[in-house]
């Protein structure tokens, strides 16, 4: 619950993106209990983690390491949300590739997973993925399309077995030439067609770059939203830059959002530790301002 003094606004929980805490890396690892406690020190109610801290090839995880880290977060009492950057600092994966050997070798992939993010207790599986999706010489966007519901639709099972259910993450043109709109991403979720394991994510710095306000593409894709990633276009965390949050979690509130907001961060440069305090009590002031007009309209 997002509140300040034992006051519950409502039922959206904020989580953090472990990645940005590699800087804390020992020569052990990634130091798994100090980040921890220091995002629920934070007051944040969960961690969102990308796999390459765990180790760079999913198949490399042992069970024992998936028992403690799923441990360490209950013992420091964050909720794991689950994954993303589900194929960073791999090699050989593709999921709009015409070879059905590759692609076939990525549902497996996806497939190990969505059993790290169930091993973990995680729910949401954010699958953005950039340069494994880029469209390939010679093909267009509607055999894209096909063959990236090919891999995902491999993975259904598996996803209705676990719980677990992928947020496929539309990217900014400057990241990404395919799945670059919510519309396109829903254009996938509904030919593969189970939205309750395959649905869509939205990213704040990703939205920014479309034509239509992020608050109305938020009101217009409510039913396919199931996780929402808030940074800013410069790649830092709410409240850094220039976009104004307040209209942005009002349509969250407005559709009536009980899902997680999860501060993601690529630039590091205010610190780690300044983004990581910084966005967490800005996005709660928002939410303060918030109950104050959302009050005012009730009377």
């Amino acid at each position: 619950m997002i509140g300040t003094k034992g006051k519950n606004f409502t039922n959206m929980k904020l989580a953090l993106c472990n990645e940005m805490f590699e800087l804390w890396r020992t020569d052990t690892g990634f130091d798994f209990p100090r980040v921890f406690d220091y995002i629920r020190q934070c007051g944040y109610d969960g961690v969102e983690i990308a796999p390459f801290t765990i180790e760079q090839d999913v198949f490399h995880i042992p069970a024992r390491k998936r028992i403690e880290i799923s441990r360490l977060a209950e013992q420091s009492g964050l909720e794991i949300t689950g994954l993303h950057w589900l194929l960073a600092k791999t090699e050989g994966y593709y999921w709009t590739t015409p070879d059905p050997v590759l692609r076939q070798k990525t549902a497996d992939y996806f497939l190990e997973l969505i059993r790290l993010c169930a091993d973990l207790g995680g729910t949401y599986m954010v699958l953005g993925s950039p340069l494994q999706r880029n469209l390939l010489s010679g093909v267009t966007k509607n055999q894209a399309l096909d063959y990236a519901a090919d891999v995902l639709t491999k993975t259904i099972p598996m996803l209705e077995k676990s719980g677990v259910r992928i947020a496929l993450e539309p990217l900014a043109p400057k990241e990404t030439d395919f799945l670059q709109t919510a519309a396109e991403g829903v254009e996938l979720i509904q030919k593969i067609g189970a939205p309750q394991q395959i649905a869509l994510h939205l990213d704040c710095k990703a939205m920014s770059a479309e034509n239509i306000p992020i608050p109305e593409l938020i009101r217009q894709y409510r039913e396919y939203l199931i996780y929402f990633h808030a940074n800013d276009p410069n790649l830092q965390g709410p409240g850094f830059g220039e976009l104004t949050f307040e209209p942005i979690l009002q349509s969250l509130y407005d559709i009536g959002y009980n899902g997680w907001i999860s501060v993601e961060v690529f630039d590091y440069v205010p610190g780690v530790e300044c983004l990581a305090t910084e966005s967490i009590r800005y996005l709660k002031n928002c939410f303060e301002k918030i109950l104050g007009i959302s009050k005012k309209i009730v009377c």
